[in-house]
């Protein structure tokens, strides 16, 4: 049995997105039926719905930024009750048998990763994403949002949040240690307010000054312009931790020359192209070059109780479904602060 529910959709990668409908399983045992209230709009939502990285399936649905309300139950769920508030971020399965999915990894499954949309469920079917009213998740693959945190601000956090959260937790951000952030957007932004909740020192590394003030606001003690090459000389060995939030290619060599003994930067935009760097900038204080890609359902929740309990929420704009367009556009041109989230009533 399928039940037809609301959506807006990209039918190509040259069309603008419109209203349209899709099917949803009824639940089975252990799945969860969410009434969508939020959904926000991700930078990985545009490279989706405009085939940016590969050959892509349409229709297509994006939205892996999920902020609602159980509805229904399966009858072997034990986790969630119809009335919670709960989230589901940028997956909805995996196989729960390899070596990384039991050690609490999902998002690095050896089988695939089932992808929230543009991927396969397990029945074959396309997974379609949160600019819908209504989707339809196993249970453990649904979060639940604490008291304290409201809907339309934890809805970027289920992507944001995390995809910053893991590599500042991985590299021990807090009290004592240096921790810089390329670029203050959708995910830079949480990335300073994380990063000084968890008591680190936080600079901001951006293209120019035009967003300073922001940057102090959210919690940085300081703020620099990389268009000014005198910022990596005065740098020069400063950090412990830089998290790299852009999607653009960056100097990988200049921002690694900014790292201390042991430093680490930690990629976690995604830019189009390859990168490369000179691998003696690797060598000087032994320093080291990774990549992350959200987290475990484990650290999800984590990452939402933390935020909860100091205060950290996405700095959103509320819009209409009418609006995505546009706000794909601003995206683009880097016109938000700091992430679109869509009032999916407006689906209805």
């Amino acid at each position: 049995m399928m039940r037809t529910v609301n959506a807006f959709a990209a039918s190509s990668a040259t069309e603008p997105l419109g209203p349209t409908t899709i099917e949803r399983r009824d639940p089975l045992p252990h799945d969860v039926v969410i009434e969508i209230k939020y959904a926000g709009i991700c930078h990985s939502d545009i490279h989706h719905a405009r085939g940016d990285w590969k050959s892509e399936t349409y229709p297509m649905v994006p939205g892996h930024e999920i902020a609602g309300v159980v509805t229904k139950v399966g009858s072997a769920v034990t986790g969630h009750e119809v009335g919670d508030r709960v989230g589901v971020g940028c997956m909805v399965d995996s196989c729960r048998e390899c070596v990384n999915c039991r050690a609490g990894e999902q998002q690095y499954c050896l089988n695939g990763t089932v992808l929230t949309y543009a991927g396969r469920d397990r029945d074959g079917r396309p997974t379609q994403g949160g600019y819908s009213t209504h989707i339809v998740v196993t249970e453990d693959f649904v979060l639940n949002i604490p008291e304290g945190l409201s809907p339309a601000e934890a809805a970027p956090l289920l992507c944001a949040g995390i995809t910053t959260y893991a590599p500042l937790r991985q590299w021990n951000a807090g009290p004592g240690k240096r921790v810089a952030v390329v670029g203050l957007g959708g995910l830079g932004h949480v990335a300073v307010k994380l990063a000084r909740a968890m008591g680190a020192d936080v600079t901001v590394l951006s293209r120019t000054l035009k967003k300073q003030d922001d940057g102090f606001s959210l919690g940085a003690h300081d703020y620099r312009a990389t268009e000014d090459l005198a910022t990596f000389e005065e740098l020069a060995g400063s950090f412990d931790l830089i998290v790299n939030t852009v999607s653009a290619s960056v100097d990988v060599s200049a921002y690694l020359s900014l790292l201390g003994l042991d430093g680490a930067l930690a990629n976690v935009g995604a830019p189009p192209d390859p990168v490369s760097f000179n691998v003696f900038s690797l060598l000087g204080n032994r320093r080291s070059m990774s990549g992350s890609l959200i987290g475990g359902i484990r650290e999800t929740q984590e990452m939402l109780d933390f935020c909860a309990e100091h205060g950290v929420g996405a700095e959103v704009e509320v819009i209409g479904a009418e609006k995505i367009n546009e706000a794909y556009d601003r995206v683009l041109a880097s016109d938000v602060r700091y992430r679109f989230v869509i009032d999916i009533a407006t689906l209805a």
